[in-house]
């Protein structure tokens, strides 16, 4: 199979009806083998109603109806782990992408890109909504690195390689471009329409960026050092060793040179303390080491394009 769309919706049963025929439409037009695949998310609105009588209908599509609300990313994934087509397009369900752009991300993905990503340059959405989004922009380009203009954009296109490499969890459908960077596979993009949403309403809020920011610190965590945390811990408990030595061997100092009693005083607690924090940082460091060997035991740590015989 050539397309797997995987598109999955939560209360959207305004919006899933129009959103199957412009999507139809487009890909009736590209002469591809296709499969839509909507993945329902504890909707309570009648959304998998309407999606029941479009799959009766059309063999083309897939419908996956979660028991209750899992989250966008347990739903990326269950689309992911359904889908058979060699490239994989994902997009949101409340029509604010415009699935006419598709053809302009499969013409990007052929130039020799694994990931090709919808930059939506002229935003349609409320005063905070582009905000938030300009600040996460902000943190991701000085924590991560991150060079898309619009990771958030949910219409992208990947290989099918790179979606069975990815282990979702949490929020982390918000940084699947840079997980499959950290890999190694060559990241595209290209300027997508995008139109405020007329129906509905819209799942964001405020509660959703404290998750999305500490996943993004899990992220650039996972980017230096998920390979050898020691060198992350052990490095830090080695400073607050070194800072607590220090302050033993001036205290030593003034005790032996001037004779000042030393017992009592707050720099005392102070050395013990960093000692401590330093040795417990050290052996936190060996056991989160530990660990991931433990996990990488059966998983490969690599990923590889091709071999040539």
């Amino acid at each position: 199979m050539d397309l797997s769309i995987v598109i999955p919706a939560y209360n959207e049963k305004e919006n899933i009806v129009e959103l199957y025929k412009r999507l139809s439409a487009v890909l009736k037009q590209l002469k591809k083998t296709y499969e839509i695949i909507f993945v329902d998310d504890g909707s309570s609105d009648g959304t998998f109603v309407e999606l029941d009588k479009i799959s009766k209908t059309d063999k083309n599509v897939k419908v996956i109806k979660f028991r209750k609300n899992f989250g966008q990313t347990a739903a990326w994934s269950a689309g992911f782990d359904s889908s058979k087509g060699d490239l994989i397009i994902t997009m949101d369900s409340d029509l604010q992408n415009d699935p006419k752009d598709i053809p302009k991300l499969l013409k990007k993905i052929s130039e020799g890109y694994d990931v090709v990503s919808g930059w939506r340059h002229k935003r349609k959405d409320k005063f905070f909504k582009k905000f938030f989004s300009l600040f996460s922009r902000f943190l991701r380009k000085k924590l991560i690195k991150d060079q898309i203009h619009d990771s958030g954009c949910s219409l992208k296109v990947y290989k099918k390689e790179a979606i069975k490499e990815l282990e979702l969890h949490g929020e982390m459908h918000r940084y699947i471009v840079e997980l499959l960077a950290l890999k190694g596979y060559k990241i595209g993009e290209v300027k997508v329409k995008h139109y405020p949403r007329l129906k509905g309403k819209t799942k964001y809020n405020l509660i959703r960026l404290p998750k999305g920011f500490l996943d993004l610190i899990l992220v650039a965590f996972w980017q230096r050092y998920s390979a050898r945390p020691l060198h992350l811990f052990g490095g830090i408990g080695l400073l607050s060793t070194f800072f607590g030595v220090l302050i033993g061997i001036y205290l030593v100092y003034i005790k032996f040179k001037f004779g000042v009693a030393i017992a009592n005083r707050p720099l005392l607690l102070l050395c013990v303390l960093f000692i401590v924090l330093g040795v417990q940082f050290i052996i936190f460091g060996i056991i989160t080491d530990i660990l991931t060997k433990i996990y990488y035991s059966d998983k490969k740590n690599y990923s590889i394009e091709k071999i040539l015989r």
